[in-house]
C-alpha cells in the first residue's frame, strides 16, 4: 500500500445522502475475483443512462468535475453490504479523499460514514474525513462559487483545505491507527511484519502443531 501524507486535487461535490454501496458499485459488477477494473463501473446506475450513453445531469460526467480526485458528499455514506469492491472502485476512478457529514441527532453524533466501509478505506489507502454539517455546506456552496476548485488534505497536519480566494481550512479527526496506516503505507500483512522478529522468536520455541 502506497504512504498518503497529503493529496491535493479538483473537488467534486455529490448532494446526496445515504449512498449505497450497491448505488457505489452494482452486484453486477462483482464476479470478477480481480481487485481491477471497477473504476469505470463507480455509481454506473447513475453515471449512465438505459441506453448507456453519460447522463449529462449527473455530477461526476460535468466538465467542472473532470479528473477530480476529492469527493465530497452528504452524511452516511457507504451504508448497506460491506463489500471491499465499493472502495475498490472509488479508488480505481481517481478518488483518493471522500469527504462526508457527520449528524447531531437527540445529543449524539452519527457518522458520515459507515463504518464497515470506514475501515475498508482505511486498509486501501482511501482517506475518509468527517466534518460538521455546517462545514460541508460551505465545502458545497465554495465549490459552486469556484469551478475547478483544487484543495490539499494533509494528513499529518489533519486539514483539508480548499484552495479558494482566500482560502478556507478545516481540521479533521483521524484514529490513530488509521493515521499510521496512511503515513506509513501499512496494510494489515505491513503492520503484522512489524512484529516479525517476535513472530520468528516466537516460531522458534512452540511447536508447530497443537496436541490433542
Amino acid at each position: 500500500m502506497k504512504p498518503l501524507k497529503a493529496h491535493n486535487g479538483i473537488v467534486a461535490t455529490l448532494d446526496r445522502a445515504n449512498v449505497d454501496t450497491d448505488q457505489i458499485i452494482a452486484k453486477q459488477f462483482l464476479k470478477s475475483i480481480a481487485r481491477t477494473g471497477f473504476g469505470s463501473q463507480l455509481f454506473y446506475d447513475w453515471r449512465y443512462l438505459p441506453d448507456g450513453k453519460a447522463d449529462p445531469t449527473f455530477p461526476l460526467n460535468q466538465d467542472r468535475f473532470k479528473n477530480a480526485s476529492i469527493l465530497v458528499a452528504k452524511n452516511n455514506f457507504g451504508c448497506g453490504s460491506s463489500r471491499e469492491h465499493a472502495v475498490w472502485a472509488i479508488d480505481q476512478y481517481g478518488f483518493k479523499v471522500v469527504v462526508a457529514p457527520w449528524q447531531d441527532r437527540e445529543g449524539g453524533r452519527v457518522p458520515g460514514f459507515a463504518d464497515i466501509f470506514k475501515n475498508n478505506c482505511s486498509k486501501n489507502a482511501l482517506l475518509t474525513i468527517e466534518l460538521s454539517e455546517a462545514e460541508v455546506e460551505k465545502i458545497f456552496k465554495t465549490v459552486d462559487a469556484h469551478p475547478g476548485l483544487t484543495a490539499t488534505a494533509d494528513v499529518e497536519k489533519q486539514t483539508l483545505t480548499l484552495h479558494a480566494k482566500p482560502e478556507i481550512s478545516f481540521h479533521f479527526e483521524i484514529d490513530a491507527a488509521v493515521k499510521e496506516r496512511l503515513l506509513n503505507g501499512l496494510d494489515d500483512i505491513g503492520i503484522t511484519l512489524k512484529a516479525e522478529s517476535d513472530i520468528t522468536a516466537f516460531e522458534k520455541t512452540h511447536t508447530s502443531y497443537i496436541s490433542r
